[in-house]
Parts: structure tokens; C-alpha cells; sequence
């Protein structure tokens, strides 16, 4: 059998792209490694009738939606390779099996890379996140930190003093925030500490001292901090998707590539901030616009 569709990433954008095709009558199999990008989030936010639900829990409500649909099946298995056959697509698993679909979704998100700083690692998804938009609430009018290593510390300072005015910037190191931004963080209150983090330390995954190089340390509650962002999947790049200068997957706004027949819905397209309701929203758009493509299609013939 040859699939309508291949949706590559069961997150909320493949999910919500699944579902948009399997209601238009699209034969699509969903494939899902199960390694979400929030697979160490306890729980999502700012997604209305659904605020602080478990992430795992989510999937599995999505699963379940799914479910109704006889033309739509999940295969736990991760994509080793996808190549042109003719006039479909090849995809190839990690257990060796073979299938071939007319056309691809790509929602494969990011990967975070963080800053090389001991022990942070321990401390993120339960009081160090990524976006204050997701988690600043459970953080409001705490000891925070914002910790960013380029320039993106000086804008995420401002955006953090919403939810607590008792913040500080640690750069670990670097010179990243200029003479100017400073003296306007420090009208504020807030303080840039560049010297180097030593490591971090606290209890279940709270954050409670920051430990300085020089022997300095400072108390805080928690914080955001500004991962480095990675394709979490190379199968944009094999297919010869155009990446942009940050490494996002180009598009147009309804997610076509450049690869005709290859569309990337969510994170990993990088245009916007990565939250649970804009990437399910990128799926459904990005679904519509497959149907459209295939109506107008078989209207040309």
C-alpha cells in the first residue's frame, strides 16, 4: 500500500497534523521514537482546557484521538532514512521496514544543547526552563536567574522581570550583554554577574545556589535558561530541505519545503516560540494545506 502521508514525529505538530488528515480520509501512518523534546517537562502549559496537564498525559489523549480513525495508524519506530522512489517516497525504519508514501510531514522538533555548566542538567524541566511564557507563572515573584551565554541574554532579562523583579543574568563567563544594556538592567535592579559558573546546586531538582569560579555564590529559586537549538532528526537534511541561518527548516507559511511533497510543521522550522498550542496549531495548518494540494491536484488532471 502507498500512504497519502507519512507523518515523521508524534509530538503535539505530528499529532494534530495526523489528525487533520486521518478526518479528510488520508491513509497516514504517524511514526514516533517517543523522544520528546518536553520528555522531562512535568507539565505543559497555556494550551486552553488542557493547562498543566502531564506531557505524557497529553500524548497519550492525542493517541486516543487518533484511535478513532481506521486510516490512521501509530508505528513506535524511528525513521533511519527517507529517498525519491519514482514518484513517492521511500521511508526506511530502524527495524527494517520498508514503506512508501506520497507525501512526508516532517515534525520532528529540536533538540536542546545546554550550556556547559555541572549539574544543570538535574535542575531543568523542575526549576530551570527554557520559556517563561510555559513555566514563568509557577516561577512568579521567586529568586530567579536568567542564564545565557549570547546576546539574547539582555531581551530575556526584560521578558523574566515580569513575572519576579528579583532577578540577576549569568552570563558563565562571556561578554554578551553591552555597556548600554547594562546600565538599563541596572535601573531595574537586576544585576549581570559574567563571572564563570563552577556548578549548581540544590535538592530534587531545585535550584538553590549558584557557585562561582572566584568562590562567589548567590541563592536562587530558579530560572530560564537559553539553550543552543538542534534538529532533533537529520531526515530534513537528507531530503535536501533548505535550513536557514539558525538552522531552522525553511518553509512557507502552510510548511511546503523546497522538496516538493515535503512539508515541517512545530519546532523545528524555528519561527516562533516553542510552545504546546503553537506547534499543534503548525500541524493542523500544515495538514490542511496537504489536503488542499491534493484536491487542486486531482482538479488539474
Amino acid at each position: 500500500m502507498i500512504l497519502d502521508c507519512a507523518v515523521i514525529g508524534g509530538g503535539p505538530a505530528g499529532l494534530n497534523a495526523s489528525l487533520v488528515l486521518g478526518r479528510a480520509k488520508l491513509q497516514t501512518i504517524v511514526f514516533d521514537d517517543n523522544q520528546a523534546r518536553n520528555n522531562v517537562t512535568h507539565a505543559s502549559h497555556g494550551f486552553i482546557t488542557r493547562d498543566g496537564i502531564d506531557p505524557a498525559a497529553f500524548k497519550q489523549a492525542g493517541l486516543t484521538d487518533l484511535a478513532k480513525y481506521p486510516n490512521v495508524e501509530v508505528k513506535h519506530q524511528r525513521i533511519k532514512t527517507i529517498s525519491r522512489a519514482k514518484d513517492v517516497f521511500l521511508l526506511e525504519t530502524e527495524n527494517n521496514e520498508s514503506f512508501y508514501s506520497k507525501r512526508i510531514v516532517l515534525a520532528t522538533g529540536l533538540k536542546d544543547i545546554m550550556p556547559a555548566i555541572h549539574s544543570i542538567t538535574s535542575f531543568y524541566g523542575t526549576s530551570i526552563f527554557s520559556c517563561p511564557f510555559c513555566d514563568g507563572w509557577e516561577m512568579r515573584d521567586k529568586r530567579l536567574v536568567v542564564l545565557a551565554e549570547d546576546e539574547r541574554a539582555f531581551h530575556m532579562a526584560k521578558m523574566v522581570f515580569n513575572w519576579s523583579q528579583d532577578l540577576i543574568v549569568c552570563t558563565n563567563g562571556k561578554q554578551v550583554v553591552s555597556g548600554e544594556q547594562k546600565q538599563i538592567l541596572t535601573k531595574h535592579g537586576i544585576d549581570v554577574i559574567e563571572q564563570s559558573i563552577s556548578e549548581m546546586s540544590g535538592e530534587d531538582g531545585y535550584l538553590r545556589i549558584i557557585h562561582f569560579t572566584n568562590g562567589g555564590e548567590i541563592d536562587r529559586d530558579g530560572g530560564i535558561v537559553m539553550t543552543g537549538l538542534q534538529q532533533a532528526s537529520p531526515l530534513a537534511e537528507q531530503l535536501g530541505c533548505t535550513l536557514d541561518h539558525n538552522g531552522g527548516v525553511e518553509s512557507d507559511e502552510f510548511g511546503r519545503t523546497a522538496i516538493p511533497g515535503v512539508y515541517a510543521a512545530g519546532d523545528m522550522k524555528l519561527t516562533g516560540p516553542s510552545q504546546l498550542i503553537m506547534a499543534a496549531s503548525e500541524g493542523s495548518k500544515v495538514a490542511a494545506a496537504i489536503v488542499r494540494d491534493i484536491v487542486e491536484e486531482g482538479f488539474s488532471k
